[in-house]
This record gives C-alpha cells, structure tokens and sequence, in this order.
C-alpha cells in the first residue's frame, strides 16, 4: 500500500479510484486501513478546497 498526499485534481481522481477498489473491504483488512486512509485525505482535501466552514445561526 502506496498512498500518496493529495495535491491536485489528478491525485484526487487517483485517490477515489483507488477508494472505489478498497471501499467494503473486510474490517481489520490492510485494505480496511487503506480505505480509512484514503477517506480521511480525501475528506481533507474537499474540507481545505471546497468546505463552507461551520454553520451559524439562521439569519431572517
């Protein structure tokens, strides 16, 4: 198991490909720890890319 950070579009492609692939893996799994791995970056990169920052109160 190789994972790379994210750092553009195509190594963000690359990681949900290879999410697809790991993803119903058997808990406990090397593939499992991949996939939880995987999640957390992608997860990171959206967060740190395209995240609405915390909710606030509903304005009138």
């Amino acid at each position: 198991m190789t994972i790379e950070p994210i750092r553009n579009d195509e190594d963000l492609r690359r990681a949900f490909r290879r999410l697809e692939s790991v993803f119903q893996a058997e808990e406990g799994s090397a593939q499992a720890g991949e996939c939880d791995v995987l999640v957390t970056l992608i997860e990171d990169d959206e967060n740190e890319h395209h995240g609405f920052g915390p909710a606030g109160p509903k304005r009138s």
